[in-house]
Protein backbone atom coordinates (compact mmCIF):
# COMPACT_ATOMS: atom_id res chain seq x y z
CA UNK A 1 0.00 0.00 0.00
CA UNK A 2 2.62 2.39 0.70
CA UNK A 3 5.46 0.99 -1.28
CA UNK A 4 5.53 0.47 -5.19
CA UNK A 5 4.39 1.91 -7.94
CA UNK A 6 0.70 2.73 -6.65
CA UNK A 7 2.04 4.02 -3.25
CA UNK A 8 2.02 7.76 -3.88
CA UNK A 9 -1.46 7.93 -5.70
CA UNK A 10 -2.12 5.75 -2.25
CA UNK A 11 -1.34 8.06 0.10
CA UNK A 12 -2.71 11.20 -1.80
CA UNK A 13 -6.00 9.64 -1.88
CA UNK A 14 -5.88 8.57 2.00
CA UNK A 15 -4.46 11.99 2.42
CA UNK A 16 -7.60 13.59 0.64
CA UNK A 17 -10.33 11.58 2.65
CA UNK A 18 -8.51 11.97 6.09
CA UNK A 19 -9.52 15.61 5.51
CA UNK A 20 -12.92 15.11 4.11
CA UNK A 21 -14.46 12.35 5.95
CA UNK A 22 -16.68 10.86 3.10
CA UNK A 23 -16.18 11.78 -1.06
CA UNK A 24 -16.94 10.52 -4.61
CA UNK A 25 -13.83 9.17 -7.14
CA UNK A 26 -14.79 12.54 -8.65
CA UNK A 27 -14.37 14.94 -5.89
CA UNK A 28 -11.51 13.00 -4.71
CA UNK A 29 -9.90 13.53 -8.32
CA UNK A 30 -10.46 17.01 -8.35
CA UNK A 31 -8.51 17.35 -4.98
CA UNK A 32 -5.67 15.23 -5.76
CA UNK A 33 -5.11 17.50 -8.54
CA UNK A 34 -4.76 20.17 -6.82
CA UNK A 35 -1.81 18.96 -4.96
CA UNK A 36 1.40 19.11 -5.65
CA UNK A 37 3.20 16.61 -8.58
CA UNK A 38 -0.55 15.29 -9.08
CA UNK A 39 -1.80 17.80 -11.48
CA UNK A 40 -1.83 15.76 -14.19
CA UNK A 41 -3.41 12.80 -12.68
CA UNK A 42 -6.18 11.16 -14.65
CA UNK A 43 -9.30 10.16 -13.37
CA UNK A 44 -9.52 6.85 -14.52
CA UNK A 45 -6.14 5.95 -12.97
CA UNK A 46 -7.04 7.54 -9.47
CA UNK A 47 -10.84 5.51 -10.12
CA UNK A 48 -8.45 2.35 -10.83
CA UNK A 49 -6.76 3.20 -7.67
CA UNK A 50 -9.50 3.61 -5.33
CA UNK A 51 -11.36 0.58 -6.34
CA UNK A 52 -8.75 -1.39 -6.20
CA UNK A 53 -8.29 -0.12 -1.98
CA UNK A 54 -11.89 -0.66 -1.78
CA UNK A 55 -11.57 -4.66 -2.59
CA UNK A 56 -8.01 -4.40 -0.17
CA UNK A 57 -10.07 -3.07 2.52
CA UNK A 58 -8.92 0.23 2.55
CA UNK A 59 -11.35 1.92 1.41
CA UNK A 60 -15.58 1.25 1.91
CA UNK A 61 -18.72 2.61 0.45
CA UNK A 62 -19.94 5.06 2.56
CA UNK A 63 -23.48 6.50 0.56
CA UNK A 64 -24.44 8.09 -2.18
CA UNK A 65 -25.02 11.09 -3.36
CA UNK A 66 -27.06 13.04 -6.70
CA UNK A 67 -24.45 14.39 -8.49
CA UNK A 68 -25.29 17.39 -11.01
CA UNK A 69 -25.94 15.24 -14.13
CA UNK A 70 -28.85 13.78 -12.47
CA UNK A 71 -27.17 10.41 -11.93
CA UNK A 72 -25.76 8.51 -8.34
CA UNK A 73 -22.15 8.86 -7.36
CA UNK A 74 -20.60 6.17 -4.36
CA UNK A 75 -18.94 7.94 -1.54
CA UNK A 76 -15.90 6.52 -0.11
CA UNK A 77 -14.41 6.69 3.57
CA UNK A 78 -11.40 5.22 5.03
CA UNK A 79 -12.01 2.13 6.99
CA UNK A 80 -10.69 1.18 10.31
CA UNK A 81 -7.52 -0.98 8.84
CA UNK A 82 -6.64 2.67 6.93
CA UNK A 83 -6.26 4.72 10.22
CA UNK A 84 -4.31 1.84 11.39
CA UNK A 85 -1.75 1.36 8.19
CA UNK A 86 -1.65 5.02 8.56
CA UNK A 87 -0.65 5.68 12.04
CA UNK A 88 1.84 2.55 11.96
CA UNK A 89 3.54 3.85 8.98
CA UNK A 90 4.72 7.19 10.94
CA UNK A 91 6.26 5.22 14.06
CA UNK A 92 9.34 3.73 14.27
CA UNK A 93 8.25 0.11 16.00
CA UNK A 94 11.97 0.18 18.22
CA UNK A 95 11.15 3.92 18.96
CA UNK A 96 7.64 3.21 20.37
CA UNK A 97 8.84 0.40 22.66
CA UNK A 98 11.67 2.58 24.14
CA UNK A 99 9.39 5.87 24.36
CA UNK A 100 5.78 4.30 25.25
CA UNK A 101 4.50 4.52 28.90
CA UNK A 102 3.40 0.99 30.54
CA UNK A 103 -0.17 1.16 30.48
CA UNK A 104 0.53 1.58 26.59
CA UNK A 105 2.84 -1.64 25.98
CA UNK A 106 0.24 -3.62 27.50
CA UNK A 107 -2.56 -2.50 25.56
CA UNK A 108 -0.31 -3.29 22.73
CA UNK A 109 0.88 -6.35 23.99
CA UNK A 110 -2.46 -7.83 24.54
CA UNK A 111 -4.09 -6.73 21.06
CA UNK A 112 -0.74 -8.04 19.66
CA UNK A 113 -0.79 -11.37 21.62
CA UNK A 114 -5.30 -11.58 20.69
CA UNK A 115 -4.04 -11.36 16.75
CA UNK A 116 -1.51 -14.20 16.69
CA UNK A 117 -3.66 -16.08 18.84
CA UNK A 118 -6.71 -15.83 15.96
CA UNK A 119 -4.12 -16.05 13.00
CA UNK A 120 -2.44 -19.53 14.85
CA UNK A 121 -6.18 -20.73 15.21
CA UNK A 122 -6.78 -20.07 11.38
CA UNK A 123 -4.09 -21.14 10.38
CA UNK A 124 -4.70 -24.55 12.47
CA UNK A 125 -8.18 -24.88 10.93
CA UNK A 126 -7.36 -23.70 7.24
CA UNK A 127 -4.36 -27.07 7.68
CA UNK A 128 -6.73 -29.49 9.07
CA UNK A 129 -9.33 -28.80 6.37
CA UNK A 130 -6.62 -29.11 3.54
CA UNK A 131 -5.85 -32.67 5.08
CA UNK A 132 -9.29 -33.36 4.68
CA UNK A 133 -9.50 -32.54 0.92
Amino acid sequence: MFKGREARLNHAIFQTLTKNDSLTIYEAHKQIKSLRGFRHTKYTNVSRRVRTLEESGYLEKSGIRSTQAGGKAVLYQLTTRTHVALLLSQINPDTFIKEADEDTLIAQLATLTLFLEENAQKDKTQSQHVRHT
